[in-house]
């Protein structure tokens, strides 16, 4: 492992979004304090260095937070320069912080529209993420991983479908057809998901199912919905926000 010093994690379990960020510590062999937070009950350190949007994961390295994720990523990959994850040419670089956000942004609308919406609406985002598996299915073509033969940023950006999708599905009861329909991305899942620093880096599933059910039943019982700034918002109680927001930051 590297020596670094004072880097720390403010993380929850269930989030992939800072288990994205633990994979590229790890890929890196970057060594860190991990600290479990209380969405319900958010300490004060994390309060400290994330005041504007109180969200996890949030990396600290010599006494400085950086916040997001994805930025997160960036900020690992340009300090630490072993085992670089997003490639040095610019244009392969714009495409990988492309389908980072690709991801992030209309899949993760679409798969939380389909884990908390019924009917015409849920089926219409099912239909709307399976658009968005073949584009990704596409990208995959004559390719291990996004990053080519190793795992790299988009990868690590993309990586919680090939976890939480299943989870979310399971939870919420709805099929995306992945496994039938994109044969690049369900192979993908499979061989990312068998890399040793991501298999060895995975909260349990049954234990992350139960989770995920458990916040699909509370948002049941909540009747306000709306969209704004491309991001679909449940109004719950504020100790219970620590949900399906996981699979974003925080």
């Amino acid at each position: 492992m590297v020596a670094s010093a004072a880097v720390r994690l403010f993380g929850m379990w269930a989030s992939p979004a800072v288990r994205r960020v633990e994979w590229a510590l790890k890929l890196k062999g970057i060594e860190y304090e991990y600290i479990e937070e209380d969405l319900s009950n958010k300490s004060s350190s994390l309060l400290e260095f994330n005041p504007i949007n109180k969200q996890v994961p949030v990396l600290v390295h010599n006494g400085h937070p950086v916040v997001e994720s994805l930025v997160i990523l960036e900020y690992i990959d340009e300090t630490w320069k072993d085992n670089p994850m997003l490639p040095v040419d610019p244009l392969e670089r714009a495409k990988a912080r492309f389908w980072a956000t690709f991801v992030d942004v209309k899949c993760r609308e679409e798969s939380r529209k389909a884990f908390f919406m019924e009917g015409e609406e849920k089926e219409k985002a099912i239909e709307n993420l399976q658009v968005q598996l073949k584009a990704l299915d596409e990208e995959l073509e004559g390719k291990k991983f996004f990053s080519g033969d190793h795992i790299g940023y988009t990868d690590l950006a993309i990586g919680w479908m090939a976890f939480w999708l299943g989870v979310a599905e399971e939870a919420a009861g709805f099929k995306a057809n992945y496994d039938v329909k994109f044969p690049n991305f369900s192979r993908w899942m499979k061989d990312f998901l068998a890399e040793p620093v991501i298999k060895d880096n995975l909260p349990l599933r049954e234990k992350t199912v139960e989770f995920f059910r458990a916040f699909k039943q509370l948002g049941s019982c909540t009747k306000r919905f709306w969209e704004s700034s491309r991001r679909v918002i449940v109004v719950i109680p504020e100790r219970q926000r620590h949900s399906w927001a996981c699979v974003g930051d925080e």
